[in-house]
């Protein structure tokens, strides 16, 4: 909830204005137990949290950050673990890159890397493309309506 108040914020603000220093106070008054050193920028980019955001004049877009040391490893498909717990680090992974406002090519990228992860980790690439079909069907769907049963 906190990182979507931080992207929400960044998005609205106009880059003549936006400097490091001002996402940085606006993040740390987030909450008291959050403390943030981002990276200086380089190249027109920042990283914070796990978020590139990119100084695209006229506007910031964001991007998924990964540190240069990042393994990709997961429970492997392989291995006698609950489906279930196999998944997880899928499920956040595609729910992280359907509810961040990534540009197009971003969102390609990450979807390819998520594929990736998935291949190194020995899984099927047809499970993550069903996991990633009913995770967007779920945010589509609208909910079903309410029904109360009075005794």
């Amino acid at each position: 909830m906190y990182k979507c108040d931080l992207v929400c914020k960044l998005i609205k603000y106009d880059t003549a204005q936006t400097n490091i220093d001002t996402i940085t106070h606006y993040a740390n008054t987030i909450h008291n137990n959050l403390t943030l050193c981002p990276m200086p920028e380089q190249n027109n980019k920042v990283s914070i949290l796990d978020l590139a955001i990119i100084r695209n004049n006229p506007h910031l877009e964001i991007n998924i950050f990964r540190k240069p040391t990042t393994t990709d490893t997961t429970i492997n498909y392989l291995s006698n673990h609950p489906l279930e717990h196999k998944l997880a680090a899928y499920r956040l992974l595609i729910d992280r890159m359907l509810n961040l406002p990534l540009h197009k090519s971003h969102l390609e990228n990450e979807w390819q890397t998520i594929l990736q992860i998935a291949k190194n980790n020995q899984f099927p690439t047809s499970l993550i493309h069903k996991l990633k079909h009913r995770m967007t069907q779920k945010r589509t769907q609208p909910p079903p309506p309410c029904t109360t049963h009075t005794t």
